[in-house]
């Protein structure tokens, strides 16, 4: 949650630099907004309520120049969004942005208030600057004042701190919450993600917990809470700055929708071997899966539903049996699982707040981990036994689109490579299932075209307040997938059942005035069974959209039915191909309904809170 940029340079490009860095970053959080600048002469510090554009209209004709500076765009934790709880926020000399949450704040607050600091806004934030200022004095370097304010802040946070009496230093540090830095020849540079920084540099340090970074003109230095000095290897990211940009969408979100045959592609490349058809995985290779008695996959969110088509697929290829869990409740249970475990944690940033912290408990209980991710050097990635990596690219929008296909794919691999690898499966079984996935991306980039065809379905369907959706086996995921898409992004009530649920109570609500989507893929026993819950719907006058491979659904479909035909597809691939027009009528809904479909209200890219 929240975004954090700071720079070091060139006077005349830090404004510049510090807005397109929370630009960038926006999509991390959008309550308010803010930046501070300091120089031998002042400090200036600008902060606004809304959406960025209002603070770049509160900056513009300042005519400001500074050597360094700080932003902050702002994902309310404690304090309404209101201009006073915007970030930075400042005490004495010392000014600081900040992401987490901190648990302790209130103990904290009322120590300060007791030694006569006061305090002007709500937030949890402001306490870490009233720390530092605590113990910056006499002669006290901005780090070492951080140090000990810091040593008795509970939670987590991602900090970036300046001082008036030291304008040519950055200080930054950072426990749970992501954190990364760069320098080109000339400038220096901080984030809480990797799109801030990449314009100027790809060369990126991922700063781990702990880690405190002292940033002058002259050195980019790492070190610990005791002071010694920390070498951290820096990482070449090879994202194209082009790729995040919106690329003549007038969306992010429909821009990653059409980029998903090009993101299975990029993650299937180099996995399998058409000569002899293995699935490789070079990472996985020390772990012994004979030993492996159960699977448990961990996620929130979208990777949740991501996680409930991975059971179907390591159960379905590899015969393992496979549990599922949300990373924010299986932190709190007494779970069974042991050193004969696998636990695979999804998180799209590698940084979620629960599923992280479900990787520490896993490890704690001696099962083994692997992190499924998309972002390198993330703290999952760093933390588990193992980790692979999905190649989504990176992924702006706030409602996840390529990064949930991607993971998909990668568990669907997975399966494959766990099977052959136990000998569950033989060639020609595994030379089945590859082709299957070869053939993927050219049906998914067929299932794009229906783009224009979804947009006519929206302007009909975009008026009702509440829809139900419907899947079966593998696809009834997909159905809480798609009810979650059109929540996020337009506000509307849905809901996803697994369709031979409906008799046991979500029929009730069934009328002409709730559309029913159906996801119908023409595969086996579960098309007869959907089958049977059309004619149910139907019985109780709703409207239905059917999604489905069969031609033959037209001739059961009423005057006030619709039905979008996707092309067949393998049934253990089919979400692939069924969740993009879902994930069309969420878009196209949200955009006739004119609301902020790449930020969409309360929510955030990257969970990095409880």
């Amino acid at each position: 949650m929240c975004g954090i940029v700071g720079y070091l340079g060139n006077p005349e490009k830090t404004i510049g630099v510090l807005l397109n860095g929370l630009k960038s970053l926006e999509y991390r959080g959008y309550d308010s907004s803010g930046i501070c600048i300091v120089s031998d002469e002042e400090r200036n510090i600008f902060k606004s309520e809304g959406k960025l554009e209002n603070l770049r209209l509160k900056i513009e004709g300042q005519n400001l120049t500074a050597p360094t500076g700080i932003g902050h765009t702002r994902w309310a934790t404690h304090g309404k969004p209101t201009e006073n709880n915007a970030h930075p926020h400042s005490s004495g000399p010392v000014s600081i942005v900040h992401n987490g949450i901190i648990e302790n704040y209130k103990e904290l607050k009322d120590a300060l208030s007791k030694k006569g600091h006061k305090f002007y806004s709500d937030t949890d934030t402001e306490v870490l600057a009233h720390l530092v200022d605590e113990y910056y004095h006499d002669g006290v370097l901005l780090e070492e004042a951080t140090v000990k304010g810091f040593a008795d802040v509970e939670g987590s946070y991602a900090v970036a701190i300046l001082s008036e009496n030291e304008p040519d230093k950055i200080v930054a540090l950072r426990k749970f919450s992501p954190l990364v830095i760069a320098e080109n020849e000339e400038e220096k540079f901080i984030a809480s993600d990797v799109p801030a920084i990449l314009p100027y540099s790809k060369n990126i340090i991922f700063l781990e917990d702990g880690d405190i970074a002292v940033i002058t003109p002259d050195a980019l230095k790492i070190i610990d809470s005791e002071g010694k000095e920390i070498k951290r290897e820096k990482k070449l990211i090879n994202w194209d700055p082009v790729m995040i940009e919106k690329a003549g969408f007038r969306h992010y979100m429909l821009k990653e929708i059409h980029e998903q045959p090009r993101a299975i592609l990029d993650t299937i490349r180099g996995r399998f071997s058409e000569a002899d058809y293995t699935m490789e995985f070079q990472e996985l290779l020390k772990l012994n899966l004979k030993k492996i008695s159960k699977v448990l996959i961990l996620g929130c969110g979208t990777s949740y539903h991501a996680s409930l088509i991975g059971k179907y697929l390591i159960e379905s290829i590899a015969g393992i049996s496979t549990e599922v869990d949300l990373s924010s409740e299986f932190r709190y249970r007494d779970n069974v699982i042991d050193k004969n475990t696998v636990v695979i944690l999804i998180s799209q940033s590698g940084e979620t707040a629960d599923t992280s912290e479900a990787l520490i408990a896993a490890k704690k209980q001696g099962a083994v981990t692997i992190g499924l991710t998309n972002v390198e050097m993330s703290k999952i990635a760093r933390e588990a036994d193992f980790t692979v990596y999905t190649k989504a690219g990176p992924e702006i929008g706030v409602a996840s689109t390529k990064a949930f296909t991607t993971q998909i794919i990668t568990i669907y691999m997975l399966a494959v490579f766990m099977s052959i690898s136990i000998k569950r499966i033989d060639k020609v079984q595994s030379k089945e299932l590859i082709k299957s996935l070869i053939s993927l991306p050219k049906l998914m980039q067929v299932a794009l075209e229906l783009d224009k065809s979804i947009l006519n379905l929206a302007k009909e369907f975009h008026t009702y307040r509440n829809f139900i959706y419907l899947g079966r086996g593998i696809n009834y995921p997909v159905a809480l997938e798609g009810s979650l898409k059109l929540k996020e992004i337009s506000y509307i009530h849905a809901e996803g059942y697994a369709a031979g649920e409906m008799k046991h109570g979500p029929i009730a609500l069934i009328d002409e005035n709730m559309p029913v989507v159906l996801i119908a893929p023409k595969h086996g026993n579960y098309f007869k069974k959907i089958m049977g819950n059309f004619q149910e719907i139907k019985a109780r006058g709703g409207r239905i959209i059917v999604i489905t491979s069969d031609e033959t659904f037209k001739n059961q479909l009423g005057g006030d039915d619709r039905i979008v035909l996707i092309p067949e597809c393998s049934e253990l691939l089919s979400p692939l191909v069924t969740v993009i027009p879902l994930q069309f009528l969420a878009y196209h809904i949200a955009n006739l309904l004119g609301t902020d479909i790449d930020q969409p209200r309360n929510l955030a890219k990257v969970v990095t809170v409880e």
